[in-house]
């Protein structure tokens, strides 16, 4: 591996692509550090310092690298342009005009992305807005009555509401620079970054709270925890498909074999922030309404809140089930992969063309969905039992939705890398 890193550095144009993602990473942490106008730095950090993590925000503040909790000028991360992307993928499948947007190729996708970047900024003004609202009536940091904001004007609330918008958009900007520059995704670079720069600051908690015993339980839990999303991650069921031959004038063309590959976690990460999102909504309404009499709230208050009670546990592990079939439902429909095999000639062996090969698709997606529905739910569950067994940080290091992001981007940019050197006859990472 260490020759690999030493080829890809090698290459001009490759080292190039290497450093500018460095640079631009560097530029996305140092805006994370600024501190948005108007905030009061010190009583930011005392009331951080005293403040046990995890609750309604610990979510967007993971996306944030911890940036929300600072309400720095990228406080915000890249939470509003995942939140705008899944809205669109669910509005493309029930709205007509978008899903013909979606099928006139690159130049519909450019449309539909144009639309992404609109919904984000929109997003981020509601974010924004409620962030400074909470920070400026003393609610955003539990249990600290200190003021977070030099000035509770309007003033300075629309100054930190515009300023905190315009770090999502840089955000954007600097995603699609890595993009159209540099290696792999820049938008899962970006979350990837965010998601790497609170790792060990967690890490390390579990060792000063629990000591070295407890720590080193929790390394060798997160290797094997590595290792099994990477296996899984990696897993997929290819259905083969044959090419008919046809004849176009004088040529022959098909006659080829290929494959459908169908993933286990065919939904990604996505289930996971739904149900994660639909769970903060009964949490909100405790927060907004901490000394109601009101039996639904306090059912909600004892069971529906804290992580670790066992119905929450539940609630949680079959949320994440429903919405991995819902979202793979949505993403892949085997009637039009059907028809495009038909229109062009493929089939399955063993299998006929049209209905049965729909049929044979949504038989084997359901089959692989379930696997995929179980890992997702159990790695999500890992950071609660932590938190339930050992009390900690409920932003658990080895557990839920870090470990998946760090893995899968992690996998995703070594495999680009490694097609970039196999390109100029290198020898790549998996040898």
């Amino acid at each position: 591996m260490l020759g690999a890193f030493a080829n890809a550095f090698r290459t001009p144009d490759l080292r190039k692509k290497l450093l500018f993602v460095l640079l631009i990473v560097t530029i996305f942490r140092l805006g994370s550090q600024v501190p948005t106008p108007g905030v009061h730095v010190a009583n930011v950090q005392a009331c951080i310092s005293q403040l046990e993590e995890g609750g309604l925000y610990s979510l967007i503040n993971l996306f944030s690298g911890g940036a929300l909790l600072q309400l720095t000028i990228f406080a915000l991360g890249i939470m509003p342009y995942i939140t705008a992307s899944i809205i669109l993928q669910l509005l493309v499948v029930v709205i007509p005009r978008l899903e013909a947007l979606k099928k006139e190729g690159q130049a519909g996708q450019a449309k539909i992305t144009q639309y992404t970047r609109y919904l984000t900024l929109g997003l981020a003004v509601l974010q924004a807005t409620g962030i400074v609202a909470l920070a400026r009536n003393k609610a955003l940091l539990q249990g600290c009555d200190r003021d977070l904001l030099h000035d509770n004007g309007t003033a300075t609330f629309l100054v930190m509401v515009i300023t905190m918008t315009a770090g999502t958009a840089v955000i954007m900007w600097l995603g699609e620079l890595i993009t159209d520059r540099g290696i792999g995704n820049g938008m899962s670079i970006l979350i990837f970054t965010q998601v790497v720069a609170t790792f060990p600051a967690s890490l390390w908690s579990v060792q000063t709270s629990k000591g070295w015993v407890t720590f080193a339980i929790v390394m060798v839990i997160g290797l094997i925890l590595v290792a099994a999303v990477i296996f899984i991650e990696q897993a997929q069921r290819r259905i083969p498909v044959q090419y008919a031959r046809r004849m176009v004038g004088r040529k022959m063309f098909g006659g080829n074999s290929t494959y459908i590959p169908l993933k286990v976690n065919q939904a990604g990460i996505i289930p996971v922030i739904f149900a994660s999102s639909l769970l903060y909504l009964p949490a909100m309404a405790v927060q907004f309404n901490p000394d109601s009499a009101n039996p639904v709230l306090d059912f909600i208050g004892t069971y529906l809140v804290g992580g670790d009670h066992p119905l929450y546990m539940a609630a949680y592990f079959l949320l994440i089930i429903f919405f991995t079939y819902f979202y793979v439902s949505i993403t892949f429909n085997p009637v039009e992969v059907a028809d495009n095999m038909k229109k062009y000639g493929g089939f399955i062996p063993g299998i006929r063309a049209g209905k049965p090969t729909e049929d044979y698709l949504s038989y084997v997606l359901s089959r692989i969905t379930f696997p995929g529905a179980l890992y997702l739910g159990l790695i999500s569950l890992v950071p609660l039992v932590a938190f339930a067994m050992i009390q900690a940080n409920q932003n658990f290091p080895f557990g839920g939705t870090s470990i998946l992001i760090m893995v899968g981007v992690a996998l995703d940019t070594v495999k680009q890398i490694e097609s970039q050197l196999q390109q100029r006859n290198y020898e790549g990472f998996l040898r």
